[in-house]
Order: structure tokens, then C-alpha cells, then sequence
């Protein structure tokens, strides 16, 4: 943990800011140009300065500053909490000895108590939304058993490690929303294919229909932030336009955020 004057050169926090953790990120910064281009207040907070962002309003640390994270959220009118270890290190397991995870290493520092760490510092930031960023892949089971589309209220089957992060987020969203009267969304992500994935994601049967494009993905969190009234808790599906079938059901999203897709994933995108 930092102490205080590890961020002092840092000016206070503007009025009714978003904050944005992970912003640097492919999502992240795709969020970030959206909510800029409304001209709306926003911090961003990563491991590395927000393209697009000016110094004063970049944060730079993990999860466990929970100084700075705490100074971050304080004021904040809306938190939208994109921070993570993307997935996990191996799926599926190797045999031994190449059978390691990073579920001690990563994903619980980050996923697990870098998510606890985000719900209390709006909780004690008087933060009253909070747009958590979960997966797909928390129901891979229905998916590859062909149980589809996938709605929104079904249970999850998480596909591994990393996905069971997810479900626990979902489920801290769930608890903080009705033990401490925030409004908390959270969103099973599309695929948005990070670079080195462009050829996993061509090679799979369900990735043009669950693609996430960054445009798209700015649209959806813009649409959420200005939402003038959401339900206390709810999980909602985003993703563009699928090319050949729905996977996800995108209509309690649509209902619950007025957002609806425009782009569509063809050859020439990443």
C-alpha cells in the first residue's frame, strides 16, 4: 500500500468523475474515447498511462493501492471496473510437470481481492453505479453442450479457472448492491481479441458471432453510464452483431440500457 504522499503530485479528483480501471487496455481505452468524446469526466487507472487521457487525469498502480485506488473513487459518480488478469495461463492443463496455473500468482491478487478492493473503495466513496466486466466464458458450458442463445439468467458453467474469478465477481456485485445500495451492473463481455489472438479467434466456429468490437464496446458502456435508471443488480450480455447466429440473448440488454450494436466482424477485422 502507498502512502499519501506517493500520489500527492496528483490533483484532486474532478467532481463526478467515471473511473475507469483498466484503461489502457483495448476496452478500456475504447471506454475512455467514448465517454471523452461526451466530454464527460473521466479518471483512468492502470498499470500505464490512458492513451488519450492528459497526465492529471491518469492514475497509475494495481489493485492493491488501496490508497491510490481509494483517492481514485472518492466522488466518483460511476466506476466502471474493467481490471484483470485476462484468463488464465493454460487451458487446457498440461500433464506433469507442465501442469502450473496462475490462479495463486494472478487471478486471485487480481480477480479475486483486486475486485474486493474496487467494490470498497466505492462503497466507501459514496461511488452509487458500478459496471463490473465479467465473461462469456462463465457460461461455457451451455455453450459447448449447444444450449443457446444463452439468456442472462441462466447459471453459470464456467469454462475454468479464470471464469470462476468471474463468477465471483458477479456474485460481489450481487451482495454489494443489496447490502449497501449501489447499483451494480455486471456485463459477460464479447470476445474483443487481444493482439496475438487474431488467429485463435479465426479459427473459432463461435467467435464472429460473439465479437466485441471496440466501437461497439465504447457505445455499450457510454449507453450504461448515462442510463438514467438502471436496476439495483443485473447481468446483461454485450457484444456486436453476430454474423450467422445469437449466442447471447441481447434483449434484457437492449431493455435495461437502450444499447444496441452496429458493427459486425468481418475478415478484415483484427
Amino acid at each position: 500500500m502507498r502512502d499519501a504522499g506517493a500520489f500527492s503530485h496528483y490533483p484532486h479528483p474532478m467532481a463526478n468523475h467515471i473511473l475507469v480501471t483498466g484503461s489502457a487496455g483495448r476496452i478500456g481505452h475504447a471506454v475512455v474515447q467514448a465517454l471523452a468524446a461526451q466530454q464527460l469526466p473521466v479518471i483512468g487507472y492502470d498499470l500505464m498511462p490512458t492513451p488519450g487521457l492528459r497526465p492529471e487525469q491518469c492514475r497509475i498502480g494495481t489493485l492493491e493501492d488501496v490508497t491510490l485506488l481509494q483517492a481514485a473513487a472518492n466522488g466518483a459518480r460511476c466506476i466502471v471496473h474493467l481490471a484483470a488478469t485476462p484468463d488464465d495461463s493454460r487451458f487446457p492443463r498440461g500433464a506433469e510437470p507442465d501442469d502450473g496455473d496462475n490462479f495463486l500468482t494472478e487471478l486471485v491478487p487480481n480477480n479475486i481481492v483486486g475486485s474486493y478492493q474496487v467494490m470498497e473503495a466505492a462503497r466507501k466513496g459514496g461511488v452509487s453505479r458500478v459496471i463490473l466486466a465479467s465473461t462469456g466464458q462463465v457460461i461455457d458450458g451451455h455453450l459447448r453442450n449447444g444450449r443457446i442463445p444463452v439468456r442472462s439468467s441462466t447459471s453459470p458453467e464456467p469454462r475454468y479457472l479464470y471464469a470462476c474469478t468471474k463468477v465471483f465477481l458477479e456474485a460481489l456485485g450481487q451482495v454489494y448492491s443489496r447490502q449497501h445500495a449501489m447499483t451494480v451492473l455486471a456485463v459477460r463481455l464479447g470476445w474483443c481479441p487481444r493482439p496475438g489472438q487474431e488467429e485463435e479467434f479465426r479459427q473459432s466456429e463461435m467467435g464472429p458471432d460473439v465479437y466485441l468490437s471496440p466501437g461497439d464496446a465504447g457505445r455499450f458502456f457510454l449507453a450504461v453510464v448515462q442510463a438514467k435508471s438502471l436496476p439495483s443488480y443485473s447481468i446483461v450480455y454485450a457484444t456486436s452483431k453476430p454474423v450467422r447466429r445469437e449466442i447471447y440473448d441481447m434483449a434484457e440488454t437492449t431493455r435495461i440500457t437502450g444499447y444496441v450494436p452496429q458493427d459486425m466482424w468481418s475478415d478484415g477485422d483484427p
